[in-house]
C-alpha cells in the first residue's frame, strides 16, 4: 500500500519537472553567450538558490562570475536584508562594463565589480516578451491588430508595416489551433510573438499573412472567468480532418525602413498546426541575399525546397523528393528539418534507402551530386558545415550497439569520406552550438547515468568540463535509476526498447501492481535516452514513487529508428504507438521479474497518451484493468488535422473512425478515469465528453474529472489532478485506501516559461 511517505516522495519527484535544481544539481547547463559566442555564463542551482559561472573554452577556464561571497555580502549592506552567497537572490543578470545588474529584494540593484559596491538603480525598460527583436538590437516588430509593427528600440517611434490585414487574414500569427490561447491568458498575454525572422543584416522581415478564411469554427465555454460574471464563449478557428479548408500561409518580405511589402509569387503554404517560420521550414540565407522554404502538399508525400528572391518574390523551385508515404525533413514533428543550403550546395535529408542520410544537390542545378552518409543508422541533426574544409558534423542515432536511440557526434567529409565519431563512448550527447565558433556544449549520459556536461573543439577533445551532475537529491526520495531493457515486438522479430523503473522500497520477494505510462507517437518518443525523462517522461518516477512498477516503452511506429519503423504508424494512427507490442513487452518482462503481477496492470497517459490509455482498456481489457486518460484525444474525426492527416491521410474517413475511442465504448471491462480540462484548446474537451456519453449509453461505470478553467497541461492544477489520479490506481490496483494527503500547489519555474513559450 501506499504511505504517506510515499505520496511526499512522488510529489517531489513531480516537482522535478517544474523545479529544475531541487533534486539534481548540475544537469543543465543553458548558456548565455558573451563576446559573439567566444565565452558564455551559465547558472547553477542547487535548489534553494543559484550560483553563477564564467566559461572561457578558448582558454580552457570555468571560473565564478563574480565573487557570490563578495557581493552577497555588498546586498546585504546596501539592502539590509541578508543575501547568502550559496543562493543569491536573483535568478539571471546583465553586465555591463565591470559592473552587474539584477533584481532583487523587490528593487534593481547596480554592483561595481571593482570594489564591490551594490547600489540601488533604474532598471532599463523591460524587453517586451511579445516583440521581435533584430539582430543589431535596433528595431522590434510586434503585432497590433490584424497587422505587423515596427518600433525604434531608441527613441519608441513606431510605424506600420502592414496594413491590409483583417479578421480571420492576419499578418504575423501561427494557426489558431495551436496557438495556445488559454495557457497564455493565464500569463496575462494576448498572444505569441509574431512568427517572423530578421534578415541577417537587420533591413527586411519575413512574415506570412494567415489566410484562416473559412476554416471551421469550433467554440469553448469558460464557465467561471477570472473576473466573475456570466460564462464566457471562446471561438477558436480548428480544422478537422478532411476539412476544405486548412489554414494557410501568405509569405511576405517587409522592408522595415522602405516600407515595401513583397510578395511571394506562390501559391500560399498549408499551414494546419505550425508556422513554417517558427518551425524552421522558411529561413534566410546566410548572406540575406534569398529565403529558402520547404513544401508539401496535403497527402505529405512531396518535399520540395523553394528559393524566394527577397527583391522580386519570384519563387523557383530547388530541387523535390517523392515518396509512397510520408516524405520527412525529420521523423520529430517539433524539430527543424534536417536541411542546409550551402554557398553553392543543398545539404538534403532523406530515408529513400531506409534511413535518414544526407545528400549533396546543387543549390542552382537541382542535380544530385552525391551522398554523404550511409548505414544502418540515421542522422538526427547538423551541428555545422565548414564548407572551407569541406566537412559536416552531426549527430546520429544507431551507431550505439546497445541502445539505437543515443546520439553520436560524428563528422565526415561532404564528399562521404574520413566519417569519424567524435564521441565514441556509448552515451547519449545533447549538443548546444554557438554561430561561427570552434566549440560546443556537449551534455552526455543514459537513462541511468547522470550527465557530464563538457566543452568540446570540433575534434571531440575536451577543453573543459563544465558540470558533473549530482542526484544526491533525488536518490533521498527513494528513487533509483531505471532500467533500459529490449524486447521482442509482437511480431516476435523486431527489437523495441524501453525502461522499466522499480518501486521505491523495492523487495524483490513481494509482487506489485504494473503501470504502462503510454504516449503513442508518432511525431515524438515515449523514452528519451538521456537522463532528462522530458516532458512525456514526468508521471512514470511519481508511481513508482508511490510503490508500482513503471514501464515506458517506444513501440512500433514511434519516430528515431529506420523509416520502416516509423512507417508503422503510417495509417494506423489507431494502433496508438502499437498497443501491441506493450502487451508483448509486459509478458517478456514479467517472464524473468516474478515480481510483475500482470493481473494488477494499468494504463496511464496524458493527450495522445491519453486516448493510448484508455484505447489500451477496450482494445486489451484482459490486461489493462484500470486506466488513466488525461486530456485524451479520443475522436481523430474532430481532433486537429494536420496531426490526423499526418498518420491516416487526408481522405480517409475509415482510419479516422478506427482512430475513435468513443466507438468502441462498449468494450470497456476494467476501471476508467477521464480527466480533461474545459478550456483545453488543443484536445477539446468535447473527446472526453463524448466518449463518456457513449460510456453511459453502455451502461458502463466509470468515474469522471473535467477542471474548471484548465488548458491542455493542466498546468496551473498540476498536483490537484496528478494527486486524483495517484488515488485512482492505488485504490483500483493496489486495493488500498490512499492516505489523506494535499499536496501543496506546484509553481512553474519562469526558466521554464521561456522555453515553453520559446
Amino acid at each position: 500500500m501506499s504511505t504517506t511517505r510515499d505520496y511526499q516522495a512522488a510529489e517531489r519527484l513531480l516537482r522535478r519537472s517544474a523545479r529544475p535544481g531541487e533534486l539534481v544539481v548540475g544537469d543543465k547547463v543553458r548558456p548565455r553567450w558573451t563576446d559573439g559566442g567566444a565565452r558564455f555564463r551559465y547558472a547553477v542551482s542547487n535548489g534553494a538558490g543559484r550560483r553563477f559561472v564564467l566559461v572561457d573554452p578558448a582558454a580552457g577556464t570555468r571560473e565564478p562570475a563574480f565573487d557570490h561571497a563578495r557581493l552577497a555580502a555588498a546586498l546585504t549592506a546596501a539592502s539590509g536584508r541578508q543575501a547568502d552567497p550559496e543562493a543569491l537572490p536573483f535568478p539571471a543578470f546583465e553586465t555591463a562594463g565591470n559592473t552587474v545588474e539584477f533584481d532583487a529584494f523587490g528593487e534593481h540593484w547596480r554592483c561595481r565589480l571593482d570594489d564591490y559596491t551594490c547600489e540601488r538603480a533604474e532598471p532599463a525598460p523591460p524587453g517586451n516578451p511579445l516583440e521581435v527583436p533584430s539582430p543589431d538590437g535596433k528595431t522590434a516588430v510586434f503585432r497590433r491588430g490584424h497587422d505587423l509593427w515596427a518600433r525604434s528600440l531608441s527613441d519608441g517611434r513606431e510605424w506600420a508595416l502592414t496594413t491590409d490585414g483583417g479578421p480571420d487574414h492576419r499578418y504575423g500569427p501561427g494557426p489558431d489551433c495551436t496557438g495556445n490561447g488559454t495557457l497564455l491568458r493565464k500569463f496575462g498575454l494576448p498572444h505569441l510573438p509574431p512568427a517572423v525572422a530578421w534578415s541577417p543584416d537587420s533591413t527586411k522581415v519575413l512574415a506570412h499573412r494567415t489566410d484562416e478564411r473559412g476554416v471551421r469554427q469550433t467554440h469553448l465555454v469558460e464557465a467561471g472567468p477570472a473576473g466573475g460574471g456570466a460564462p464566457v464563449l471562446h471561438t477558436q478557428r480548428y480544422a478537422y480532418p478532411g476539412d476544405e479548408r486548412l489554414p494557410r500561409a501568405e509569405l511576405v518580405v517587409l522592408d522595415v525602413r522602405a516600407g515595401t511589402v513583397v510578395r511571394a509569387q506562390a501559391e500560399p503554404l498549408l499551414m494546419p498546426q505550425f508556422s513554417p517560420i517558427t518551425a524552421g521550414w522558411a529561413w534566410w540565407a546566410e548572406d540575406g541575399s534569398a529565403v529558402y522554404y520547404l513544401d508539401r502538399p496535403r497527402d505529405l508525400r512531396t518535399l520540395t525546397l523553394h528559393r524566394l528572391d527577397p527583391a522580386t518574390g519570384e519563387v523557383t523551385t530547388v530541387l523535390r523528393e517523392t515518396g509512397t508515404t510520408r516524405v520527412e525533413p525529420n521523423q520529430w514533428m517539433y524539430e527543424p528539418p534536417i536541411v542546409r543550403v550551402l554557398a553553392d550546395e543543398v545539404l538534403w535529408y532523406s530515408q529513400r534507402d531506409g534511413w535518414g542520410h544526407l545528400y549533396r544537390y546543387g543549390l542552382r542545378t537541382g542535380e544530385l551530386l552525391g551522398r554523404v552518409t550511409s548505414g544502418p543508422w540515421a542522422v538526427r541533426r547538423i551541428l555545422r558545415v565548414d564548407e572551407a574544409e569541406r566537412v559536416v558534423y552531426f549527430t546520429a542515432s544507431g551507431l550505439v550497439g546497445e541502445d539505437p536511440y543515443r546520439r553520436t557526434v560524428c563528422r565526415v567529409g561532404l564528399d562521404g569520406s574520413g566519417f569519424a565519431r567524435l564521441t565514441d563512448d556509448g552515451l547519449d550527447h545533447v549538443v548546444t552550438v554557438p554561430d561561427g565558433q570552434g566549440y560546443f556544449v556537449d551534455s552526455a549520459s543514459t537513462v541511468d547515468t547522470p550527465p557530464v556536461t563538457t566543452v568540446r573543439d570540433w575534434t571531440g577533445r575536451v577543453l573543459v568540463e563544465l558540470e558533473r551532475a549530482d542526484i544526491g537529491g533525488l536518490t533521498a526520495t527513494g528513487w533509483t535509476p531505471p532500467e533500459r531493457f529490449r524486447v521482442k515486438a509482437a511480431d516476435g522479430v523486431t527489437d523495441v526498447y524501453g525502461v522499466l523503473y522499480r518501486p521505491r522500497g523495492f523487495d524483490p520477494s513481494r509482487r506489485y501492481p504494473v503501470v504502462d505510462t503510454l504516449y503513442p507517437g508518432p511525431q515524438v518518443n515515449r523514452v528519451a535516452p538521456c537522463f532528462d525523462p522530458g516532458g512525456t517522461g514526468l508521471d512514470a518516477e511519481p508511481l513508482a514513487a508511490l510503490g508500482f512498477v513503471v514501464v515506458a516503452l517506444d513501440g512500433r511506429g514511434t519516430p528515431g529508428r529506420d523509416k520502416a519503423f516509423h512507417d508503422a504508424s503510417h495509417g494506423r494512427l489507431a494502433d496508438a504507438g502499437c498497443l501491441a507490442d506493450h502487451v508483448a513487452a509486459l509478458r517478456q518482462l514479467a517472464r524473468t521479474r516474478p515480481w510483475m503481477d500482470l493481473d494488477r496492470v494499468g494504463a496511464f497517459g496524458h493527450s495522445g497518451g491519453g486516448f493510448a490509455a484508455a484505447r489500451a482498456m477496450l482494445d486489451f481489457p484482459e490486461v489493462y484493468k484500470a486506466g488513466v486518460a488525461l486530456s485524451g484525444s479520443h475522436d481523430a474525426r474532430c481532433f486537429n488535422a494536420g496531426f490526423v492527416e499526418s498518420c491516416d491521410g487526408a481522405d480517409n474517413p475509415e482510419a479516422w473512425a478506427r482512430a475513435s475511442n468513443t466507438d468502441l465504448a462498449d468494450r470497456l471491462a476494467g476501471k476508467l478515469l477521464l480527466v480533461h480540462g474545459e478550456m483545453d484548446d488543443q484536445v477539446h474537451p468535447d473527446h472526453t465528453l463524448r466518449l463518456a456519453d457513449r460510456l453511459v449509453a453502455a451502461d458502463k461505470d466509470f468515474e469522471l474529472l473535467i477542471v474548471p478553467g484548465a488548458e491542455h497541461t493542466l498546468i496551473d492544477c498540476l498536483a490537484y489532478v496528478r494527486k486524483r489520479c495517484w488515488d485512482f490506481l492505488v485504490r483500483e490496483l493496489m486495493g488500498t485506501r490512499p492516505p489523506a494527503y494535499r499536496p501543496a500547489p506546484i509553481v512553474i519555474d519562469p526558466e521554464l516559461l521561456g522555453e515553453l513559450f520559446a
